[in-house]
C-alpha cells in the first residue's frame, strides 16, 4: 500500500484592506514640539500660514472630488493619495507635509492618514512628539500582516499617521512589488473619506520617490524659493513623472509688508516640462 502524502495547510493569506484586529490607542500630538518647529497649532488662532495651507489644501481636494465625479472608482482612491516630495533635501517638504496634514485635518468630510515615507530620513514622528513603532516597511516585509494595524490615532480628530517601519537594504525594491501596490492601494480604499498624504524623500536624493509617484494621484513637489534651481526642479519633475498630476508649492519666501508670508501655490503643466 502506497504511503499517503501528509497534508500541508497553505499559509494564510497576508491581511490587507482589512479592519485594525488590536486595541486602538490615541497618541496626543505635543504642541510645544509643533510650536518650535513653527508648524500649524490645532485650535490656535487663523494665521497668515494657516490661511497659505488652506489654499495649498483647496487644490488638492478639489482635484480629487473632480476625479471622483467622473472617474473609475479606482482613479477616484488614487486621487485620494497625495506625494509630498522636493527636488533636494531641506527645502521643506515634510514641514509642507505637516502641515497640510494638519489644516486638511480640519475638514468635517475627510479623515486623514499622514504616511511617513521618507524611510532613509524618517522625520515625521519625531515632529510631532509621538512615539516611534512599527509602519509600512514592515508590513511591505511581511513582518506586520495587517498596515491598519500600524496605524497610529492622535488626539487631533480625523489625523492619524502610519510610520515608515524598520528600515532594511531593498526599500525601493520593497515598494517595487505586488504587495506595496495592494498594501498602498488599500489605504484608500478602506475609508472613502480618507486623504492618504505621504512625505517622500527627495526625488534628486533617494529612488523611493521615483517608485511612490507611480503609487499616488496626485503629487505637491515643495520648491524652495531659495535654494531650489530651475535644472533641479526639471528633473525632479522628470523623475516623479508616473504620477500625471504634479503641482508646486513655492516654500521660504522672504516676508513682505503686505505680502504672502509663506508662499503660493502653482500648478506645473505640461506646458512647463
Amino acid at each position: 500500500m502506497a504511503e499517503a502524502a501528509a497534508f500541508v495547510a497553505p499559509a494564510p493569506e497576508p491581511q490587507i484592506a482589512t479592519p485594525r484586529t488590536g486595541v486602538r490607542h490615541v497618541a496626543p500630538i505635543d504642541r510645544d514640539v509643533l510650536e518650535r518647529g513653527g508648524m500649524l497649532i490645532p485650535g490656535a488662532a487663523i494665521t497668515p500660514l494657516a490661511e497659505e495651507f488652506r489654499m495649498v489644501k483647496r487644490q488638492l481636494l478639489l482635484t480629487a472630488r473632480a476625479v471622483a465625479a467622473k472617474d473609475t472608482a479606482k482613479a477616484a482612491d488614487r486621487a485620494r493619495m497625495i506625494l509630498v516630495c522636493s527636488a533636494q533635501p531641506s527645502e521643506g517638504k515634510t514641514f509642507c507635509a505637516i502641515n497640510l496634514a494638519l489644516s486638511m485635518a480640519t475638514e468635517r468630510d475627510v479623515e486623514v492618514l499622514l504616511v511617513d515615507a521618507d524611510f532613509p530620513k524618517p522625520d515625521v514622528l519625531p515632529r510631532l512628539g509621538l512615539p516611534n513603532g512599527p509602519g509600512l516597511l514592515d508590513v511591505l516585509a511581511g513582518s506586520v500582516a495587517n498596515v491598519e494595524d500600524c496605524i497610529i490615532d492622535t488626539d487631533i480628530p480625523q489625523l492619524s499617521v502610519l510610520p515608515a517601519g524598520t528600515r532594511s537594504v531593498s526599500d525601493t525594491e520593497l515598494l517595487a512589488s505586488d504587495r506595496a501596490r495592494a498594501v498602498i492601494d488599500s489605504l484608500a480604499a478602506a475609508n472613502p473619506r480618507r486623504i492618504v498624504i505621504f512625505d517622500s524623500p527627495p526625488a534628486l536624493a533617494a529612488s523611493p520617490a521615483s517608485v511612490l509617484a507611480l503609487h499616488v494621484g496626485q503629487v505637491m513637489l515643495v520648491v524652495r524659493a531659495d535654494r531650489t534651481s530651475e535644472s533641479d526642479l526639471r528633473q525632479a519633475v522628470n523623475t516623479l513623472d508616473g504620477c500625471e498630476d504634479i503641482q508646486l508649492v513655492l516654500n521660504s519666501v522672504s516676508f513682505q509688508p503686505g505680502g504672502r508670508r509663506f508662499g503660493s501655490y502653482y500648478e506645473y503643466g505640461e506646458e512647463g516640462r
